[in-house]
């Protein structure tokens, strides 16, 4: 019953809730970066007004970084418990807030805090989008939506120089904090509006049926904080936790610094170097959509969810390693970009893969908690890397940046590897 269960397709009330799911998840997500990568589209033009060197705009760039990671603790284990709705809902206005507050900046101080807040506020953003695919696909077709909705991420870094540079030039760097933050409001209401879990009272038998095929109910009980202090007991979250802080500061590497990388390493003018820094990031979007494809069909094959789960991510971070490394010596600028763009392209589908072993690796009650603690993890790595990176560019060139940022990365994969071998049970 339950291989039968696992195959059939979705019945059409179910079908139809998932898709408004994912569209209101991507449509989120991309904002939420579109938020974080307007920093670094502005980057000349607030360096330039506030007077800041490439170590304080590192600094700046990692303010983010650093207060996501630490909210992400408390952030899993609230979103098991009150569920997506309104924690995601809550961390939208709080974010939108923060960022258009970054357009009044006029000192280093204020921006910093400015930053900071809008971390806070996306912290709920992707514990949510694991715990909404988590109630509403059963745990053998979760690469998918999963790799749909993290495609957001990249689309979002994507059209950043596409969108704000113009905006940028026509009016002042100001006014891309101003717009983006009232677009997060708008989401807000939507999201909160539209947006429903599951309630199994309400279903149909065959509705359950499909739902229930991994004996996960998204009314199942909700832990308490000793059980989500417990996920630290095992391996596996700490080989998920090292893990994505290598892969993460590989790609904050390029998130942070790359249209600052092109311009001042590889003397691109600001209109090439606006597409050339679209390009890689268009890549990622196609990265992360076909990860998650591709990871349910290996999860299918392979002996176990985890494993074929695992040894994706670790084939995707190995590949940024590997195109990192020409990326950062050859002459060609073309070559280059074309490098990174194959990292930026494994960087989200190395994501997008490790976002759906969360919800086959996780207890059942505690899926958005171990999502939550892997994401910590990377972004510790995501707040490291911008301010090693200014530090080693500043020092030296962006050279030894890059390949120290390929090192990590695979450190992160080899922690994958050794660490993630079986689920953690409820």
């Amino acid at each position: 019953m339950t291989f039968l269960s696992a195959n059939l397709a979705a019945p059409a009330r179910i079908r139809r809730r998932q898709t408004l799911a994912l569209v209101l998840l991507v449509v989120c997500g991309i904002i939420n970066y579109l938020d974080r990568a307007t920093l670094a589209v502005a980057n000349e033009y607030i360096r330039a007004d506030l007077g800041l060197s490439l170590g304080q705009m590192g600094l700046l760039l990692s303010a983010f970084s650093w207060s996501y990671a630490l909210c992400q603790l408390p952030v899993g284990a609230l979103v098991d418990k009150i569920g997506p709705r309104w924690l995601l809902g809550a961390g939208l206005v709080v974010w939108s807030l923060a960022q258009a507050a970054g357009g009044f900046a006029a000192t280093f101080g204020y921006f910093v805090i400015a930053r900071i807040a809008l971390g806070i506020g996306e912290a709920p953003q992707f514990p949510a989008a694991a715990r909404v695919v988590s109630n509403w696909f059963p745990i053998r077709a979760r690469g998918t939506p999963t790799g749909i909705y993290n495609s957001a991420s990249p689309l979002g870094v994507a059209l950043a120089p596409l969108l704000l540079a113009p905006l940028i030039a026509s009016t002042s760097w100001h006014w891309a904090f101003f717009v983006t933050g009232a677009m997060g409001i708008v989401a807000a209401l939507v999201w909160v509006g539209l947006y429903r879990d599951p309630v199994r009272a309400e279903l149909t038998a065959e509705e359950r049926a499909y739902l229930e095929v991994d004996a996960v109910s998204a009314a199942a009980p909700k832990a308490g904080f000793a059980s989500w202090l417990a996920l630290f007991r095992y391996r596996v979250t700490w080989g998920m936790m090292l893990g994505f802080f290598g892969s993460v500061y590989l790609n904050w590497v390029y998130l942070t610094w790359l249209p600052g990388y092109l311009r001042a390493e590889r003397h691109m003018d600001l209109a090439y170097a606006g597409i050339a820094a679209s390009v890689p990031f268009m890549c990622g979007f196609a990265g992360a959509l076909i990860a998650g494809w591709a990871s349910d069909r290996v999860a299918r094959a392979a002996a176990s969810p985890v494993s074929g789960r695992r040894n994706a991510v670790v084939v995707s971070t190995l590949g940024m390693v590997a195109f990192t490394i020409p990326a950062a010596l050859v002459d060609s600028n073309v070559v280059a970009v074309a490098c990174i763009s194959l990292v930026i392209f494994l960087a989200n589908a190395s994501s997008a893969c490790a976002w759906s072993l969360a919800t086959v690796a996780a207890p059942p009650s505690r899926v958005a908690s171990l999502g939550a603690l892997q994401n910590f993890g990377g972004f510790l790595g995501g707040a490291l890397a911008p301010i090693l990176t200014g530090y080693i560019a500043q020092t030296w060139s962006f050279v030894p940046a890059l390949l120290t940022g390929a090192g990590i990365a695979f450190l992160g994969a080899m922690s994958y590897l050794f660490l993630v071998t079986r689920p953690i049970p409820e």
